[in-house]
């Protein structure tokens, strides 16, 4: 007879999150859901104590620090977590290099995700192009990510909106229309 390990809540609710995530990643503009509202989900999904954490806020950052994150500056973090995002973050992001593109960070913001300006994502994993809306971000936000990449280099954003994310990968193009 065998017996398998039955997954606790927070496993079964942290492996939906890192579900959702990818899937995101995968499918650029498409949102996805997360089996709860906020970012502490994400904390607990993504963070363990091989990652450079940067929190803005308190709570937030303690939820890292409780997954033995290494808290640091923006600059030098693998995932940045802010809920309003100043524009001079972008400059400060880690894009990896050359060598090692995969060393660029991960940004998680919140967002409108039903309303405000409106984009075009073209890229991998958009099938030709894709329209929405996306508010609550700085009014020069996609210039200046545009800016600061240098595909393969450049980092990943993953836009926070209540229980719902989207995920816009380095290799996506975003336009604003």
């Amino acid at each position: 007879m065998s017996v398998l390990p039955v997954p606790s809540a927070f496993e079964t609710r942290s492996n939906a999150t890192f579900d959702a995530i990818m899937w995101a990643f995968a499918r650029p503009g498409m949102t996805r859901d997360l089996p709860e509202e906020g970012m502490a989900q994400i904390v607990e999904a993504l963070i363990d104590r091989e990652c450079a954490v940067h929190c803005a806020n308190p709570e937030l950052a303690n939820v890292a620090r409780a997954a033995g994150a290494l808290m640091v500056a923006p600059d030098a973090a693998d995932h940045v977590f802010v809920e309003d995002v100043p524009l001079a973050l972008l400059d400060q992001m880690r894009c990896g290099s050359d060598l090692h593109p995969d060393d660029g960070a991960t940004l998680i913001a919140c967002a409108d995700l039903s309303g405000g300006s409106r984009v075009q994502m073209t890229g991998p994993g958009v099938d030709g192009k894709i329209e929405l809306l996306i508010g609550g971000l700085p009014a020069d936000f996609w210039h200046r990510r545009a800016r600061a990449m240098r595909y393969p280099m450049g980092f990943e954003i993953l836009l926070v909106d209540g229980a719902r994310i989207l995920g816009v990968p380095r290799s996506t193009v975003v336009e604003v229309l």
